[in-house]
């Protein structure tokens, strides 16, 4: 290696974060939670302006509420109904259908957005927090890993100047195409789904009530086509490229006008956006490799029929932000951070290959295949829900399968306040007051492994908590069950299972 730093305290940053999407802006935002020093490097100058994401789920939205932003976000959402693929006669194949309430999350199951609203929020959080250094049209070019840490070579690109900084971890939030991924020398596994769609988003001159609020799979072989509404007057058609198309024409506003057709004309919208993707479908083989870590679509891409993508990378922010946290006070030793692979990839493949899936229906293109529906035992088809995958094997209880590795429910408290506003981006102890007054023994307990303890005797919790069939539940930062106490007798074991592996050398 180029250079060597000496000690773990030579470093300008903590962590270096490269990319300022939504989920590097998610993670330095719980990285500052954190108290960490944080370096965040974007090669573009600007928020993209136009929408690309346009779905996130109930989980997403509690990381922004830990993040400090829901309150922003919530007025421009869009609560989603759900999904229903259609065949070419009109004939239901498949209701997904989310329920519109406040669900267990705290918040409701779906919501549709505007990423560059969802951007800005982001940095405008981040712009409040201290220790964090945003560096825009900052493009990183070479990352030197030594034994204490990393180098980061860099171009200041408005002015042609180069840089360097040196930081204790590195995370790749850059996308696709990701830099740190190639230093890696990480390679992806093919799921196996490559196709190209064109994505058009247009704004409604007027309102459009007729075109409906549930996002519609057309699964007809001709032209395979998804609508979905989103807030105000937006509204998103996906258009599959079919092997007789002129690829010149692909995409142009006649090509568009033309598909639109039997929807919306230019008198009712005007094109905002138009592109052309190839939905993949990758898991990188390999998401840690020494000081240098990747999240988002670095690690994972999948295609849109689930509107997971963006999803994945909040949940990876969220589950590795208090990771680096935990291993760089010296609490843990570094092997923790190999969790967010062993935890994360399995709940995002489940996820990716239900979407293939998905798109192996709508992708039909031949009538006699798209034709699911008619058969015996067709209502499990026909009526999907949402999968909640558990965690993989790693930093939760793994005796307690079907429990520990859950995300959990986010109750109102008595006062009424949500659970995750009482806690923080930190490990809490949910039990009854009952309980607690019996465990007044545990106090050092607690303290040592810096918990927050919620004794509440609401309905809510004592219904969540009776659904676990437990007396108190430990709840990790990212919102997943850490694992539950069945009785008095095993609490203590439970909150010595979080209690900190003091390390002194290696971070």
């Amino acid at each position: 290696m180029s250079e060597k730093m000496t000690s773990k305290h030579a470093c300008d940053y903590d962590v270096a974060v490269i990319g300022l999407g939504p989920t590097g802006a998610t993670l330095a935002n719980l990285l500052a939670i954190e108290g960490l020093r944080v370096l965040v490097l974007e090669r573009d100058k600007d928020i993209f302006a136009l929408p690309r994401a346009v779905h996130f789920d109930g989980e997403c939205m509690r990381v922004f509420q830990t993040i400090g932003i829901a309150g922003t976000l919530l007025p421009n959402l869009f609560v989603a109904l759900g999904v229903r693929f259609l065949n070419g006669a009109g004939k239901l194949l498949i209701d997904w259908t989310r329920p519109a309430g406040i669900g267990p999350q705290g918040w409701c199951a779906s919501y549709k957005f505007h990423q560059p609203d969802l951007e800005v929020a982001l940095r405008e959080r981040l712009a409040q927090q201290a220790g964090v250094d945003v560096r825009l049209h900052h493009e990183a070019f070479a990352l030197d890993e030594a034994t204490d840490g990393v180098v980061v070579r860099f171009e200041d690109m408005s002015r042609g100047k180069l840089g360097r900084a040196t930081a204790r971890y590195v995370v790749g939030c850059d996308g696709a195409r990701s830099i740190v991924r190639r230093f890696m020398g990480t390679e992806l596994t093919d799921l196996k789904s490559h196709e190209r769609w064109v994505v058009v988003d247009v704004l409604l001159n007027t309102p459009r009530p007729d075109l409906g609020d549930y996002t519609i799979q057309y699964c007809e072989p001709a032209r395979p086509t998804t609508y979905t509404r989103g807030p105000g007057s937006r509204r998103r058609w996906e258009i599959m490229v079919m092997p007789g198309d002129d690829p010149s024409q692909v995409g142009t506003p006649e090509w568009l006008w033309d598909k639109l057709a039997r929807w919306i004309s230019p008198a009712d919208a005007r094109l905002e956006r138009s592109a052309v993707y190839t939905f993949h479908s990758v898991v990188a083989d390999g998401w840690r490799r020494g000081r240098l870590l990747l999240a988002g679509d670095a690690a994972h891409q999948t295609p849109p029929f689930m509107g997971q993508g963006m999803s994945a990378g909040i949940r990876d922010a969220s589950n590795l932000a208090w990771k680096l946290g935990t291993v760089l006070r010296g609490d843990a030793s570094d092997e923790l951070l190999d969790t967010l692979e062993s935890e994360r990839s399995p709940h995002v493949r489940e996820f990716i290959e239900t979407a293939v899936q998905f798109g192996a229906i709508i992708q039909a293109t031949d009538p006699d295949l798209v034709v699911m529906g008619d058969g015996e035992g067709s209502d499990s088809i026909r009526n999907f829900v949402t999968p909640q995958p558990a965690l993989g094997p790693g930093a939760w209880l793994a005796g307690q399968t079907g429990t520990g590795g859950t995300i959990s429910h986010q109750p109102r408290l008595a006062d009424g306040r949500l659970l995750d506003d009482a806690v923080g981006y930190r490990f809490a102890l949910v039990l009854l007051p009952e309980y607690r007054e019996q465990l007044d023994d545990i106090t050092d307990l607690v303290a040592q492994a810096n918990l927050s303890v919620v004794a509440d005797g609401g309905e809510p919790v004592r219904s969540w908590l009776g659904t676990l069939g437990a007396v108190a539940v430990l709840v990790r930062p990212d919102r997943y069950v850490h694992g539950i106490a069945r009785n008095i007798e095993s609490l203590e074991s439970l909150i010595e299972s979080a209690l900190p592996r003091r390390q002194t050398e290696g971070v």
